[in-house]
């Protein structure tokens, strides 16, 4: 009896002939091969057959869920089917967000034997790569933007959702630009303040004469959208006559210029926003249930900066260098502890004004601690801050932790600053120990 061929072979001629970059490993998260198009997009491409996934993607010691990541391949063995993450990779050109997309292949008695991971750009990353404030490891980021991949290429309603100075305009440009209509427009509008009248005709147009002052022919906001996105702020202060004339629109997809008995056809994708609870504003009358339906089709919520503070080196730094762009400015270890501590409830949008002004103060090439604001400074509540340990959180122990515990008087945020790690760092370190 001839003995049936071993598939890897198969496997790896199959790799060589996708264009995509892919990999393929076994359940030992060990790299057996590797296709041309992987090799080029790889940091170190002459150094992986043989070596752990986790290891060349993101240069960690152990597998990604061990080290605070979503682990496809351990998600595929649990579950059996193909998994997709959005994960943050070192590549050739630096380090990247990209789609994951790990399909189990299975042995001739139905067992798992090997994974093939497909490496793709990330639909969102050129909205992203450009987005002032889109910047991010923190694990709420990364599942804000596994859900903006998902939905970017569709032509799906979106509803963002989140606390002012989040940055919902720059996700709502992000999603344009990954998909299929981010060579045509992108239009946004602020519907706080609009009155009725200024609404209607701003978001449908107007013809000559349709009302007093209305001396021409006027393009509304939808027709100049069309083919693209149209992003509606603040969602929540549309009127209510306005919101049965934005419910026809989604519905239909026609609309009337004020002043015209005329139907035109539309074509745009509709992204809106609030920092308002729409739920709330439905059960008050405030808001058209039937509307709330139709632009909650996708929602996302925006975390604020206080739960993403492990992103706030990395914001400071790219904000830094676009509000001081001719000077390579850094942060001083006690001006950066300060700057975790805080709660921002301005979010990322007052971390940059906060550091605006403070790279004014500063005459150096090193903001310090005194050119941060007042309220900044001393924290309500924990008295003065001190400057924080020169250890580093990496090589400090549980037992160290524990004794800085034990004589530390004050709050656990105090503790956290001290300490120089953000809270949530000190909270998760707390856990594991006994």
């Amino acid at each position: 009896m001839t003995a049936k061929p071993h598939p890897l072979p198969e496997l790896v001629s199959f790799l060589e002939s996708l264009p995509e970059p892919h990999i393929l490993c076994d359940r030992s998260y060990r790299i057996l091969a590797a296709n041309a198009a992987y090799r080029a997009n790889c940091s170190r491409p002459d150094d992986l057959i043989g070596r752990k996934c986790f290891e060349v993607s993101h240069h960690y010691p152990v597998p990604c869920d061990q080290a605070g990541e979503s682990c496809p391949l351990a998600r595929s063995l649990k579950s059996g089917q193909r998994e997709r993450v959005v994960h943050l990779h070192h590549t050739s050109t630096g380090e990247s967000y990209e789609n994951i997309e790990l399909s189990p292949i299975r042995d001739s008695t139905g067992e798992i034997a090997y994974f093939i991971e497909k490496l793709e750009p990330l639909p969102v990353a050129r909205g992203l790569a450009s987005a002032q404030g889109l910047i991010g490891r923190s694990p709420t980021f990364r599942a804000m933007l596994e859900l903006l991949a998902r939905v970017a290429p569709s032509d799906a309603t979106v509803l963002l959702q989140g606390e002012s100075g989040t940055g919902k305009e720059l996700v709502a440009q992000a999603i344009h630009e990954g998909s299929r209509r981010a060579g045509r427009p992108f239009i946004g509008v602020d519907c706080s303040g609009l009155t009725e009248t200024l609404f209607e005709s701003e978001l449908f147009g107007h013809e000559r004469g349709a009302f007093t002052g209305a001396t021409a022919r006027k393009v509304g906001l939808v027709e100049a959208a069309s083919g693209g996105t149209l992003f509606l702020d603040e969602l929540g202060d549309i009127p209510l006559t306005m919101q049965v004339k934005l419910l026809r629109l989604l519905e239909t997809g026609t609309y009337r210029r004020v002043g015209s008995t005329e139907l035109v056809r539309s074509d745009i994708r509709l992204i809106s926003a609030t920092h308002q609870p729409l739920k709330i504003l439905v059960a008050k009358g405030k808001f058209r249930q039937d509307l709330f339906y139709r632009v909650n089709a996708f929602p996302i919520s925006l975390p604020p900066l206080s739960a993403r503070r492990e992103d706030i080196p990395l914001l400071a730094e790219a904000l830094l260098a676009r509000v001081a762009p001719e000077r390579a400015l850094k942060i001083a270890p006690d001006a950066l502890a300060c700057l975790l501590a805080y709660d921002y409830p301005g979010n990322v949008r007052e971390l940059r004004n906060i550091l605006e002004r403070a790279s004014l103060l500063c005459d150096g090439d090193t903001l310090q601690f005194h050119h941060l604001p007042e309220e900044l400074q001393s924290p309500e509540g924990d008295g003065p801050i001190e400057a924080p340990l020169t250890q580093t959180t990496d090589t400090r122990t549980d037992a160290d932790l524990a004794v800085a515990l034990q004589a530390h008087k004050g709050s656990r945020k105090a503790l956290a600053i001290k300490l120089g790690m953000s809270e949530r760092t000190l909270y998760r370190r707390l856990k594991n120990i006994p």
